[in-house]
């Protein structure tokens, strides 16, 4: 088993290329498109650097899987299922079932019409939990994971298990629970559920947040992870976790992506249609305050 990590700075994200080696079936997880919110502009860097190894090792991509619908990064999956497949790779997108769930609430924040079904078909595949996908001599098993977002999944491969947003690198903690979906109980069991994989078990991140003097890590082990997790160690009760969690999720701020991330992520990385010109927008809802709604009303 090959695995190639890609670290994307501006959102502390990792993305990651997994392989039974040169020539074999690839799959590619969480991968990131380029997006400068300032002057929104998009574009496939970090993504290009991923399809630049697929073509080095002359792999062929058989699956681009999604953690969750990501609230910090832009997906790049469509464009990669896109490429590859223009390319002759099967390049299926595939996220887990609860994306469903997450895509209908989204649906009613941006205020989509009908062109948007909510119902997963964005996506070429809606994975199950306890699922098995195949990748040439490997198999890929789904661990739902939810808590961080109701859509979570762990991808599983051997020793090696992609966890998404459910834990960082021991110092950061765990992923936050208050997006809707979220529930740090339902966190907690999830994390117990990674907690009682063998101890050779190698976690690989989504994200890392390390001090400035110190390197992001893309891969932590187990054992590490159960001892030193600064939020959730082997023997954190489950009622404390809660505590701790809800009370550092009031105090956070909403990501600087958000609303630009999930338009694209719920469409599996397609950006919202064109208009008439060709032109493309993504939406900002406005949450007014009592003051405002006070004096436009007088």
């Amino acid at each position: 088993m090959r695995i190639d990590s890609f670290f994307h700075a501006a959102t502390n994200t990792w993305s990651h290329l997994l392989s039974g080696g040169d020539e074999t079936a690839a799959a590619i997880i969480d991968p990131v498109l380029d997006f400068d919110a300032a002057g929104g502009r998009v574009s496939t860097e970090s993504a290009q650097a991923i399809l630049a190894a697929v073509h080095a090792h002359r792999l062929r991509v058989e699956w681009l899987l999604e953690t969750h619908a990501h609230a910090d990064h832009l997906t790049a999956t469509d464009w990669l299922r896109r490429t590859l497949r223009a390319e002759g790779h099967p390049a299926r997108s595939a996220i887990g079932a609860g994306i469903v769930a997450v895509q209908k609430h989204w649906k009613q924040v941006f205020g989509l019409g009908d062109d948007f079904a909510a119902d997963g078909s964005d996506f070429d595949h809606l994975i199950a939990d306890g699922e098995s996908l195949p990748l040439g001599a490997l198999t890929i098993e789904a661990l739902a994971t939810p808590g961080h977002t109701s859509d979570g999944v762990s991808y599983r491969v051997g020793d090696a298990v992609f966890v998404g947003d459910t834990v960082f690198s021991p110092a950061a903690g765990t992923g936050r629970c208050d997006f809707p979906g979220g529930d740090a109980a339902t966190q907690y069991r999830s994390i117990r559920k990674l907690y009682a994989l063998p101890e050779s078990t190698r976690l690989y991140l989504c994200h890392d947040y390390p001090p400035r003097d110190a390197e992001p890590r893309a891969e932590i082990d187990l054992v590490e992870q159960r001892s030193g997790n600064a939020q959730l160690r082997r023997d954190t009760r489950e009622a404390d976790y809660i505590a701790q969690r809800e009370a550092r999720d009031a105090t956070l701020p909403a990501p600087r992506l958000l609303y630009p991330s999930l338009q694209v992520n719920i469409r599996a990385g397609k950006l919202p249609p064109a208009d008439e010109r060709g032109r493309v927008f993504l939406r900002l809802p406005v949450i007014a305050g009592d003051e405002w709604r006070e004096v436009r009303n007088e």
